[in-house]
């Protein structure tokens, strides 16, 4: 049993394969551009003990997406586990709406999902088990943030297509669900407004603090272990209770 972790060089997908990989799992490591990266978390697996490989590939392609496939089932073992993570935001609202910006944002977060749960889904239903996470965005539900509302529009999808495909794989015992992150701070944060931004969005959240991407993948982690196995399309929030959903 394999888990293949898209766009898993930097952040949450990163920590997602890190912390799979504690678990005994085997790991193939997507990429798109950061091959050092990529390799570095490969690393840092193989030096704790554990499997892993890095695979670069565009999963808005299906043919890239086939071929990562095939690669992470050669040299890991069939993917059984499936997390789709690679996602990319470019900012917009009603008056700046940018077709191209859109079209590469939907081609990524919501095509990429669609062709990597088909390719996996391929081997899942052949022996009857395996779990896919993707991971959305609070966005999706509503947010306060300027500048996300294209964004917000993709993350919609992935949580409806999570719910649907939930519905269309459940019989072949194939679970679907979603982790939808609040603010989790990475190095793509700003770093010359990186404590303003830490105080303004701990201040949004109940318990006080932003958030990291070891939350994330620790919610990952148990929506593919066998304690979730009753589990499936479900969207966990994972915000650290945002009060201004809370609030109405």
């Amino acid at each position: 049993m394999t888990a293949l972790v898209t766009g898993a060089s930097r952040g949450i997908g990163r920590a997602i394969a890190l912390r799979l990989a504690l678990d005994g799992i085997p790991v193939a490591i997507n990429y798109l551009h950061n091959q050092a990266a990529a390799h570095s978390a490969v690393e840092s697996i193989l030096n704790a003990g554990g499997r892993a490989c890095a695979i670069q590939a565009d999963t808005g392609d299906p043919a890239a997406v086939a071929r990562l496939f095939d690669e992470a089932h050669s040299r890991l073992g069939p993917v059984e586990i499936l997390i789709n993570n690679a996602g990319i935001l470019h900012r917009g609202n009603i008056d700046s709406y940018d077709p191209a910006a859109m079209s590469a944002m939907f081609r990524t977060n919501v095509d990429g999902v669609i062709h990597c749960t088909r390719a996996a889904a391929a081997h899942m239903r052949s022996v009857r088990r395996g779990a896919v996470v993707n991971i959305s965005s609070i966005a999706a539900h509503g947010t306060a943030a300027p500048g996300t509302t294209w964004y917000a529009a993709t993350k919609a999808s992935v949580e409806t297509l999570t719910r649907r495909f939930a519905l269309e794989l459940g019989p072949h015992n194939i679970r679907v669900n979603a982790v939808a992150p609040g603010f989790i701070l990475t190095d793509m944060v700003d770093p010359a407004t990186r404590e303003a931004t830490i105080q303004t969005m701990a201040a949004k959240a109940v318990l006080g603090r932003v958030g990291s991407p070891e939350d994330i993948a620790d919610a990952v982690a148990f929506l593919v272990s066998p304690q979730s196995r009753f589990i499936t399309g479900q969207i966990l929030t994972v915000d650290g209770g945002r009060t201004d959903f809370l609030s109405h």
